[in-house]
């Protein structure tokens, strides 16, 4: 664009915009605009809209424009300066069809971590293309196993170089680009939790952008955040908010090449993902998946649709959603080959997806509805010349509410191009059960149930349509549950419900989550006796699950319950009204006795006559289609309608800025980032004065210690050895206790009345958890510690003279005479007191359990006593010697005797005392 002047461009720009504007308002006068407009907020131009414009531009200008002012544009003025600058125009590299590349295998049944999977896979097929990651301008970049653990194994390296503990979270802000499979492996070789993110996109919303992952942050407790350089300064403001983050570092700069990182034992049951939900009902939660939930899915989603070494997957979809990093961890584990492009690359040019099946022969690929509805909508028919589709198996639509009539237009669209009706695959999973829970028969195509509309939203009855009905409710079949896995349909007293009626959705099985991370009380909320609960609403038929909404949304009116996705479709096929920019919801009003039925609807529409008149055919069309008028109509400029990083509609955060009169209320991009300014120094302002008081409290410590210490180890060599000793440190573990302000709460001390021989076991959380116990058991016991103890002078004089038992961890021929000390130590009358996970790290969870100590309490028949600590981490953890204030609760459990003898009783009664203490623990 070298020949045009600033100027000129300027204008043809603003044209162009114009001419858009008054089509998409349907000819009803022309909007004049001006360079500065904002493109989302003065325009109201969405993802579709964007779409539209940027190929106008395109084909107006003859230029090329890059895929990321899809995004990062604001202004009309940031499109001008990209056309500028853009090069010329230059046909879409898009490949022919290739040969299939050489068949693949499944990782074997005894990968039992995805880093096994990894490790197998490159050991056993190094140089075979993993992955062809699609560049901006149609490229590729193949990426092989072998590469892949290269990458990972350095970037392993340098999370352990810099400090990162096995179970520490590390937030991934990372693009659809190679680091992000790197950094994602290498946090699991290194010990580390993946916690995936999204990055900043839209300069206009860092604001509402940071808020969202400040939570996210704070909740995960991440140490560490690896991310692009570009998005570097976000970076540095969220660290100034979430006091856990103690370093940001860029994938490139993190990595070590050639380096070995440490050897890391990893346990199927070990934490492999925390997943953060949308939010679109919410506040976003973090679903906490192990190793062997994410395997125990891919497993069986691969069963489910007959995933074949001929098989090719391609996908757009985002890495940090579960569908999109799942579809990826699915073709890995089953050793086919898939093909990556990013979610711009796909929103820029839709067409991007349909031609990378065809080049690559894709026999796999999934995508939410909103997906297939643009390709109907945007993909051009020169964008169709020489398109073959019948390679594509299986189309899985999912993620969202499934709707018939796209199935319909897609389906109709795109069959002269080989694509089969059959191959359309409406599916349903969710986050809580690592990605899919139902898929319907292979190679039938979609099942859409016709059902009376006024029977089920009285009833809730999924009374089958007559063919004459012309106005019936329509829901789509997701299928049946995954092999090993459950769904069933209970009411809200969670008792189960037969075929073709209404309720909650739950369901049960080896990859669903056991919770969610450090939040108990929304985990308590959402599993009832071992059944999730989906927070949908929907019924079986035939063993198939329909989908019918989300509880929380249900608007019940006038006794009928109405569902807010069909309110919406409704409402976003009225010509001037925004298309996926409606929220329906109700809020209670105790006047009339019943639900007022709210309609959020954006529209570009600016003057109040056009509004009046929009308004009226809302009204009219709920009227006539739903069966019931909305009470009120709010028809708002965009960005009134909130929405998740998917694009799903945030009902609830909608309805709440309704109320507080704040729809559509948004700050200018500067505003934004100096308020985020102001907070992050308040942030920083507020960690140092925190480390300030911690100091303090570390020196008021140290004063207490430093005077008693020498006394009480005067009078540990002068006494006696056994009780005496033993009475002397309790006491002077509880006045330490007392005088730093760590007040200790003893809860279940009936279980040890009487309790004789037995063995206590008790989660390890700090140093402290020695001091606390000391402080707080009211019988004589005896620690089992580690050898190592011996070599701190203080520690093996009272370890010495109190009687407690030392073992060996590493040296095998030591260890095993030491657990035959262990167990002649039972035949006594004096309780043993273990930390079976033998260890402990900074972050929160139980690590695996030794088996010692359940072998001993089997051979002695003696039962185990759980112990639960909680508090001590959060004084004291692990990796500083800066204690702070808190309570300390110790928690006795029930004992639990062996039922048997052998291997397997061992077994058994080590994952019966983990349970409860994971039961409990928080």
């Amino acid at each position: 664009m070298e020949s045009l002047d600033t100027q000129t461009v300027e204008r043809r720009v603003i044209e162009i915009v114009e001419e858009l504007l008054t089509e998409l308002r349907g000819g009803s006068g022309r909007q004049a605009v001006s360079p500065d407009a904002s493109v989302d907020r003065d325009l109201g131009l969405g993802s579709l809209e964007r779409v539209e414009l940027l190929l106008r531009l395109e084909q107006a200008f003859g230029v090329r424009l890059p895929d990321a002012v899809m995004a990062e544009a604001d202004t009309l003025l940031d499109l001008v300066n990209a056309v500028h600058t853009a090069g010329p125009s230059a046909p879409e590299i898009v490949l022919r069809p290739s040969p299939r590349p050489s068949v693949g295998a499944p990782a074997p049944a005894a990968s039992r971590t995805l880093a096994d999977v990894l490790r197998w896979q490159a050991a056993a097929q190094p140089g075979r293309t993993h992955m062809f990651l699609r560049e901006e301008d149609g490229s590729e970049r193949p990426i092989t196993y072998g590469a892949l653990w290269d990458r990972a194994s350095a970037i392993a390296a340098g999370l352990h170089a810099r400090g990162l503990q096995r179970g520490d979270a590390v937030a991934l802000m990372l693009r659809t680009e190679a680091d992000f499979f790197g950094a994602f492996f290498g946090t699991l070789l290194a010990g580390g939790v993946p916690v995936p993110i999204y990055p900043p996109f839209r300069p206009d919303q860092i604001g509402e952008y940071l808020e969202r992952q400040v939570r996210i942050l704070q909740n995960a407790g991440a140490r560490l955040l690896i991310t692009f350089r570009e998005a570097e300064r976000v970076a540095a403001l969220l660290m100034a908010r979430v006091p856990s983050l103690a370093q940001v570092a860029g994938a490139q700069r993190l990595a070590l090449p050639g380096a070995e990182p440490a050897s890391v034992h990893l346990d199927p049951e070990d934490p492999a993902l925390i997943q953060y939900t949308s939010g679109s009902t919410g506040e976003p939660k973090g679903v906490l998946l192990t190793h062997a939930n994410l395997v125990a899915n891919i497993r069986a989603s691969g069963r489910a649709i007959a995933i074949g070494p001929d098989d090719v997957g391609v996908s757009w979809l985002p890495l940090y959603h579960d569908m999109g990093l799942i579809g990826w961890l699915l073709a890995l584990y089953h050793g086919i080959p898939i093909v990556i492009l990013s979610p711009l690359a796909f929103l820029a040019r839709p067409a991007r997806w349909l031609q990378a099946l065809h080049a690559y022969r894709g026999t796999l690929s999934v995508a939410p509805n909103f997906a297939y509805e643009l390709c109907v909508r945007k993909v051009t028919d020169d964008e169709l010349q020489g398109l073959d589709l019948s390679s594509w198996r299986l189309a899985f639509n999912g993620a969202e509410p499934v709707s018939p009539d796209t199935l319909e237009r897609f389906t109709r669209r795109f069959a002269p191009y080989g694509f089969r009706p059959a191959a359309m695959c409406p599916v349903y999973g969710l986050a809580e059960a690592a990605a899919a829970l139902t898929v319907p028969p292979t190679e039938r195509g979609p099942w859409v149930d016709r059902v009376v509309r006024e029977r089920f939203q009285r009833d809730r009855v999924a009374h089958p349509a007559a063919p004459e009905d012309q106005n019936p409710l329509r829901f789509v079949s997701c299928g049946r549950p995954l092999s090993e896995h459950e769904v069933r349909i209970v009411d809200a007293d969670g008792r189960p419900l037969g075929e073709r009626i209404e309720g909650h959705i739950q369901f049960r099985g080896p990859s669903v989550t056991r919770g969610y991370f450090r939040n108990p009380d929304a985990s308590r909320a959402a599993i009832h006796d071992g059944w999730m609960d989906s927070g949908d609403l929907g019924y079986t038929a035939d063993g198939e699950l329909f989908i019918t909404g989300r509880r929380k949304d249900l608007i019940i009116k006038a006794g009928r319950n109405l569902y807010p996705q069909e309110v919406e479709e409704v409402v976003g096929n009225i010509p001037g009204i925004r298309k996926g920019c409606v929220a329906a919801f109700g809020i209670a009003d105790p006047a009339i006795g019943t639900e007022r039925l709210v309609v959020v609807a954006e529209s570009r529409e600016t003057t109040p006559e056009a509004r009046a008149r929009l308004e009226a055919a809302v009204i009219e069309r709920l009227a006539a289609t739903v069966g019931i008028p909305p009470d009120v109509v709010v028809i708002a400029p965009q960005g009134s309608v909130l929405k998740t990083s998917s694009g799903k509609v945030r009902r609830s955060a909608t309805c709440d800025a309704y109320l507080a009169g704040k729809l559509g209320v948004r700050r200018w991009a500067w505003a934004q980032w100096a308020w985020l300014l102001m907070r992050g120094l308040g942030g920083r302002g507020g960690r140092l004065l925190g480390q300030a008081l911690r100091l303090g409290y570390a020196a008021y410590v140290g004063l207490l210690l430093l005077p008693a210490l020498p006394v009480i180890w005067a009078l540990v060599l002068i006494l006696p050895p056994g009780r005496p000793v033993d009475r002397l440190v309790r006491r002077f573990c509880r006045i330490l206790l007392a005088s730093a302000g760590c007040r200790i709460r003893v809860e279940g001390l009936d279980s040890l009345r009487g309790l004789g021989t037995a063995i206590l076991a008790a989660n390890h959380a700090s140093y402290l958890d020695a001091v606390a116990l000391s402080a707080a058991l009211p019988l004589e016991f005896r620690f089992v510690a580690m050898r190592e103890l011996e070599a701190v002078p203080f520690i093996k004089t009272v370890l010495g003279k109190v009687g407690h038992v030392m073992v060996e961890r590493t040296d095998l021929s030591r260890s095993v005479a030491d657990a035959g000390r262990v167990t002649a130590m039972l035949r006594g009358d004096v309780p043993l007191l273990v930390f079976p996970e033998g260890t402990f790290v900074r972050s929160a969870g139980l690590l695996p359990f030794k088996l010692g100590a359940f072998k001993a309490a089997v051979e002695a028949g003696c039962p185990v006593v759980p112990i639960i600590l909680r508090g001590t981490r959060e004084i004291l953890p692990a990796d500083t010697w800066l204690p702070r204030p808190g309570q300390i609760t110790v928690t006795i459990g029930a004992p639990m005797k062996p039922e048997g003898e052998g291997w397997r009783e061992v077994v058994r009664l080590r994952d019966a005392v983990r349970a409860e203490m994971a039961r409990r623990c928080g």
